[in-house]
């Protein structure tokens, strides 16, 4: 069952830091949130998949994936998750760029052209490495017909992926942190 409140207690608690940081997207901000703190956590990753999972409903896609590094914590809990509940879900994993060796691949896991899928992401600002990472699955022939973050951290994300026909949710918006 998912704990949205529980969530954002644990968001705050290790995730959350003030400083001075330079975001993914090169913009400055007083706060940054390592969401590898929770996702890299049992009981972060177990409160975080199922949100995710209650996010999706029943209608699951083939798969879910995403950009490497960051979003393989989230695929694994993800999955697993399914699986414990007995509702069949495949991850994949987007490499930054193809492989020089091997198959040469930059879509990693069990899925096939064709198949729909969801993206996971950790946090949203501006969206460019989501972006790019569905931009990669559509190349290898999957379906991107929505993104699930953990936290929007911006405030046009929604209207970012819509360009590209993409609905987007969040588990929790950055205003409900109190930053």
């Amino acid at each position: 069952m998912y704990d949205r409140q529980r969530l954002i207690e644990l968001v705050k608690r290790h995730a959350l830091r003030f400083g001075s940081f330079t975001l993914a997207s090169g913009k400055q901000a007083s706060y940054y949130l390592d969401c590898r703190k929770l996702t890299l956590d049992g009981e972060g990753a177990n409160v975080i998949a199922a949100g995710i999972l209650d996010s999706m409903g029943d209608d699951l896609p083939d798969a879910v994936g995403g950009m490497a590094i960051g979003a393989d914590p989230i695929t694994a809990a993800v999955i697993t998750c399914a699986w414990q509940q007995s509702r069949p879900l495949k991850g994949f994993i987007v490499r930054k760029e193809a492989k020089a060796h091997g198959t040469g691949q930059q879509v990693e896991g069990p899925v096939e052209p064709g198949q729909t899928v969801v993206m996971l992401e950790d946090v949203i600002t501006t969206g460019g490495s989501s972006l790019r990472a569905i931009e990669h699955a559509r190349e290898f022939g999957l379906k991107v017909d929505r993104i699930i973050a953990i936290v929007d951290r911006g405030d046009q994300s929604a209207e970012i992926f819509a360009k590209v026909g993409v609905k987007f949710t969040a588990l929790v918006h950055v205003s409900e942190l109190g930053v």
